[in-house]
């Protein structure tokens, strides 16, 4: 029962990263600067280093896991210009910006969450302390996978309602990623796969989408001091769970 409760959480933490950048919509840029951090800091801090442990004590191959990355990557980045290309005789693409890309932005976001609630579960598998330690993680950074789907659906065009109803399915994911690990187990080879390929995804959104964004109109040392920070902000999150 513990982990459902933990991973229901989320589901509030989640709710109030996205309620914030829905409020603070005039100071959007601000928000996707720190936001950019934040995806680099978890990278960085959370992601990498325990992709580098699991290959470290189940003796994996890393090349296996830095592929994965490079696909997480390439596999946005094709999906996104694909639609882009689809629309390129359309009004809205001298915007760049499209309502499908942050819908499918925002479910891919849902899915990770789903995945942090599946890493809540399993993590519990493994023992109460490690399990404890996880969901401290996840509902540390979920705030920010909030203000991340907010962002993302505004930034693409999509309205208030759409947008919320994109932050319910993102915050209910990690609920349904925590259930759904009483009925099954995964393996460590597996995790290493997700985590790499998922980390390749972050890069992109973090460096291709929401940075440029950020700076596209209102650039200034601020927020590029949010950016710095937001990163830092996973830093000491790391630690305080490492």
């Amino acid at each position: 029962m513990l982990p459902i409760i933990l991973a229901a959480t989320t589901f509030v933490s989640t709710a109030a990263g996205g309620m914030f950048a829905l409020r603070n919509r005039d100071r959007l840029h601000r928000i996707l600067g720190f936001t950019a951090g934040i995806l680099l800091g978890v990278v960085a801090f959370d992601l990498l280093p325990e992709i580098f442990e699991l290959i470290q004590h189940h003796h994996a191959n890393a090349r296996y896991a830095m592929i994965a990355l490079v696909c997480g990557f390439l596999a946005f980045h094709i999906i996104e210009k694909s639609i882009l290309i689809h629309h390129s005789q359309e009004d809205e693409y001298g915007s760049h910006h499209h309502p499908q890309v942050g819908i499918i932005s925002a479910l891919a976001l849902a899915a990770h969450s789903f995945f942090d609630g599946l890493a809540i579960g399993l993590g519990f598998q493994a023992g109460n302390s490690i399990g404890v330690a996880v969901a401290i993680a996840v509902i540390a950074h979920d705030f920010s996978d909030g203000i991340n789907t907010v962002s993302l659906m505004l930034l693409n065009k999509n309205n208030r309602k759409r947008a919320l109803q994109l932050l319910f399915v993102d915050a209910l994911a990690p609920v349904l990623g925590a259930v759904s690990t009483l009925f099954f187990t995964v393996s460590e080879g597996a995790l290493v796969i997700y985590l790499g390929f998922f980390a390749g995804f972050l890069l992109y959104i973090g460096a291709s989408e929401i940075l440029p964004e950020a700076h596209s109109k209102h650039s200034s040392y601020r927020t590029i001091a949010l950016t710095v920070f937001g990163a830092a902000v996973m830093f000491a999150i790391s630690l305080a769970h490492s």
